[in-house]
This record gives C-alpha cells, sequence and structure tokens, in this order.
C-alpha cells in the first residue's frame, strides 16, 4: 500500500486521508500486484482489463506501439501516478497501449466499477475520489492536446523547441529540469534520438539553449 507521503503525492487520493485511504482498500477490494523490469503491467487494448492501476513503487512508462513496432512513450508513471483505460486515448484499432516497468513496481489495483458505485454509506471520500478521477482525466486531456502540439511541428528543432517552451511556461521560468532521460525525450517527440541529440548540440552552439545533463534552460 502507498505510505503517507506517497499518498499525499497521489492526485487519485487528494483530500483523503490516509485512515480513510486504509478503509477504501477494503472497500474497494484493491489488488496489490508486484513487477520486475520490462514487465508488462496493463495491457490498455485489453477489453477485459478495466481496473484502475496506482504506482506504489519504482517507474513504469505507457508506451504506444503502431501497427509497424514503432514505440512511442506517451507518459512517464512514478509513484503516485494514475493509469487505466478509462484515462487513456487510444490509437487506431491496430495500435496498442501497454504500461511497462522500467524498474522494480509495486502496483496497487481498483476496479473501475467500485470507483463509480456509490457507497451505501455515501462516504465523502469516495465522492472525492470520484471527483478527483474525473479531474484526472481531464488533465490527461490536457496534457494529449500538448503532445500533439509538440508532434505536430514538422522538424526536431520545432519539436524541441516547442516542447523546452511548455516546460518553461508550466514552471513559470526559462530554466527547467527534463521530467525524463534524453532518451526517452526522443521517444517523447517521436524522433531519432542520434539526430536529436545533433539538433541539440546546435542548439546549444547558437546560443538558444544552455543545459546540464537534464537540466535547461531556454534563452530565446
Amino acid at each position: 500500500m502507498l505510505t503517507q507521503q506517497d499518498l499525499e503525492k497521489s492526485p487519485l487520493f487528494q483530500n483523503i486521508s490516509y485512515e480513510e485511504y486504509l478503509r477504501m482498500l477494503t472497500c474497494f477490494q484493491a489488488v496489490h500486484r508486484s513487477f520486475r523490469p520490462d514487465d508488462v503491467i496493463y495491457d490498455l487494448s485489453t477489453p477485459k482489463n478495466n481496473a484502475v492501476g496506482i504506482m506504489e513503487r519504482g517507474e513504469a512508462a505507457l508506451i504506444r506501439i503502431d501497427e509497424e513496432g514503432v514505440s512511442t512513450v506517451m507518459e512517464e508513471l512514478l509513484p503516485g501516478g494514475v493509469f487505466g483505460r478509462t484515462l487513456a486515448f487510444a490509437g487506431t484499432g491496430h495500435d496498442s497501449l501497454e504500461v511497462v516497468c522500467r524498474t522494480p513496481c509495486d502496483v496497487l489495483f481498483i476496479d473501475y466499477a467500485h470507483i463509480l458505485k456509490r457507497c451505501e454509506n455515501a462516504c465523502t471520500h469516495h465522492s472525492l475520489l470520484v471527483q478527483n478521477m474525473l479531474r484526472l482525466m481531464a488533465d490527461k486531456a490536457q496534457a494529449l492536446s500538448m503532445r500533439v502540439d509538440v508532434l505536430s511541428r514538422r522538424s526536431i528543432r520545432e519539436k524541441l523547441l516547442c516542447y523546452f517552451r511548455q516546460l518553461a511556461d508550466s514552471g513559470g521560468k526559462n530554466t527547467f529540469t527534463l521530467p525524463f532521460s534524453l532518451s526517452t525525450l526522443a521517444d517523447y517527440i517521436a524522433t531519432d534520438r542520434s539526430a536529436m541529440m545533433r539538433e541539440l548540440k546546435r542548439l546549444r552552439e547558437e546560443g538558444i539553449v544552455c543545459s546540464d545533463g537534464r537540466k535547461f534552460t531556454l534563452n530565446s
């Protein structure tokens, strides 16, 4: 189960106390499972999967695999992160969406029907959970819109600068830290890593960006 510190970071359990969270685990018949690196935690293309997963420990990624076998990272998942068919936007019928472990992971699964089902006791925290779920869906829709904005750019340079401006705007300053590695950044903007690194080098040489590891400063 989540620690109290992890619970405070979880968007699904926002404004829900730790005591209420523990009661909900029993009420919702929650299931805990552990996974190893590269394990598939969740296949969103399987109709029978109708649970909401909450990351308790470790790191995972939501990955789209198109009909040609090309993988694209859609979202990075850290402790407190949430995933599920109800929280994802699928591509074409030939694409698949999978949540894959990057490190050893512990995951809590709650059947979606238990979240929607009205609690017999009309618990306040149950209503809060539903509100949080709706907000999560709205946030993910916004994140998808931002991702589309990046991917719609024609060149690698335009994609990088678009994403960097998004990070700068969200943080309110020109210096920001990438939420993932450079390899994952190449997946995120759907381009070849070597080509992306060459473009990053040019951007640094032209003084448009400065970087130190995952920390970047946008100068224009």
